[in-house]
């Protein structure tokens, strides 16, 4: 085999891994803090998908998701939580507030509109 040939695989490889700890390496989770009022409140980057892309809040105590949404891209302007039946439009390079308070525990999923930013919501008992 020629070193061409070598360094085309060794480019391959690298990109193969690159693209793989992107959709499957770990993930950011962050626990949801205490805020005025005594909701939890987390503020969710929007660029490029959904930093952090997993949240953990505790049932039946009201909850304050802040989308800061730094781009413009046509992806980014929705949000939508399918089982807990919420939608929220984000403005561009804004911060929209999305409140509610989760009655029942689990993972629920959130996605942009287009469904290629992806995150998780975990509902856990409260203390645990």
């Amino acid at each position: 085999m020629e070193p061409r040939s070598w360094m085309v695989l060794a480019a391959l490889a690298a990109w193969t891994a690159a693209v793989g700890w992107f959709f499957f390496g770990p993930r950011r989770r962050v626990r949801a803090r205490i805020a005025g009022g005594g909701a939890q409140e987390v503020t969710i980057t929007v660029r490029g998908g959904y930093s952090p892309d997993t949240v953990v809040v505790e049932r039946g105590r009201p909850v304050r998701l802040l989308f800061d949404r730094r781009e413009t891209a046509d992806c980014s302007e929705r949000v939508v939580f399918p089982d807990l039946k919420l939608s929220r439009r984000l403005k561009a390079l804004a911060v929209t507030p999305l409140e509610f308070t989760p009655e029942k525990t689990g993972r629920f999923g959130f996605a942009c509109g287009m469904n290629m930013y992806r995150g998780t919501l975990v509902v856990r008992e409260p203390g645990a």
